[in-house]
């Protein structure tokens, strides 16, 4: 059975939505970005997501600040047993340890597992000549590299129009990442790209489920004020009875606008400790010099109030034990 779809909202918001739509469709994901690798995977074997796995080595890396990214382990054409987990990163912006990060994260994760790691990156930044590939480093006859496949959303933007009539989804996901900073400050643009979207999804001979799963992602990357918002309802609402198709029910769209409400109060919430994390990392290194991987990965791994309760603590602290003592 599919996960469920996220929703949350965002100023021009790309990371839940991508979080869904790569964790429901998948194999539709790999076949549109990376074909090669789609044709190499034994679809009819499954795949298992590895989230937990992945998130000890991120916590363990502690280098920069990720979009999204996935472990999925897939099964490949050759017979056996031979596991193969491949490690997913949507880059939202530009970032100079990026490529270095997705080398970090390929050599730990086949330390952990002793399995080939194939690492595949989409970026969603918008500096047209950013596109790493590769990162490693040669010494005294020694050469350890990464090369690993990019994708460029932007690289996509000739095929625009294309992108409407492709059957993937993703090519949907696509056009709307793309119309999305095309429209960035013109709220009449963004609701008639995002009207357009939605027509189409109508016109697909999709499952009512696919249908509002992708309706959720373009709706929560395309923002518009309330106002306009509630004018496209409007619109659904007429395109559903002239089709005699009610996908988007009123339950629906509460369900809809219900989990945007609780992401972007999650959103909200994520900032805070980010905030906190920071501010306290600051304070300890000016009272007990850097940081080491260890506490950066406590303060990274803390709640809201814990880290309220350190930066207390600091106040009155001689050592670095006396903060992260429990009051």
């Amino acid at each position: 059975m599919n996960p469920p779809l996220e929703t949350a909202v965002g100023n021009d918001d790309y990371d839940t939505p991508w979080k869904g739509a790569v964790t429901r469709y998948f194999p539709e994901f790999i076949a549109f970005y990376f074909p090669d690798a789609h044709r190499q995977i034994d679809w009819n074997r499954g795949y298992t997501f590895l989230d937990q796995e992945l998130a000890q080595i991120v916590r363990d890396a502690e280098l920069g600040k990720r979009l999204l990214d996935k472990l999925v382990q897939v099964a490949t054409h050759d017979g056996g047993e031979h596991w193969v987990y491949v490690h997913i990163e949507v880059q939202g912006g530009q970032e100079g340890d990026f490529a270095e990060r997705l080398f970090t994260y390929n050599y730990r994760l086949y330390d952990r597992y002793r399995r080939p790691i194939a690492s595949l990156a989409v970026l969603a930044d918008d500096r047209p000549h950013w596109k790493p590939q590769t990162y490693g480093y040669e010494l005294f006859g020694c050469r350890h590299y990464l090369e690993f496949p990019t994708v460029k959303l932007l690289d996509y933007q000739p095929q625009a129009e294309a992108l409407l009539v492709d059957p993937n989804p993703f090519a949907l996901v696509t056009a709307a990442h793309l119309l999305t900073q095309q429209t960035k400050g013109d709220d009449g643009q963004r609701l008639a790209a995002k009207w357009r979207l939605a027509k189409l999804l109508y016109e697909r001979n999709w499952d009512k489920q696919r249908i509002i799963d992708l309706f959720s992602v373009i709706d929560w990357m395309m923002q518009v004020p309330k106002e306009l918002q509630n004018q496209l309802w409007q619109d659904i609402e007429q395109l559903e009875r002239n089709r005699a198709m009610p996908y988007i029910t009123s339950v629906e769209r509460i369900g809809i606008e219900k989990g945007m409400q609780q992401g972007m109060e999650q959103g909200m919430q994520q900032g805070i400790r980010q905030g906190e994390s920071a501010l306290l990392e600051r304070q300890l290194s000016r009272r007990f010099g850097p940081p080491s991987a260890e506490t950066r990965a406590r303060l990274q791994a803390a709640t809201v109030e814990e880290l309220e309760q350190w930066a207390e603590n600091i106040l009155g602290a001689t050592t670095l034990e006396e903060v992260f003592k429990d009051q």
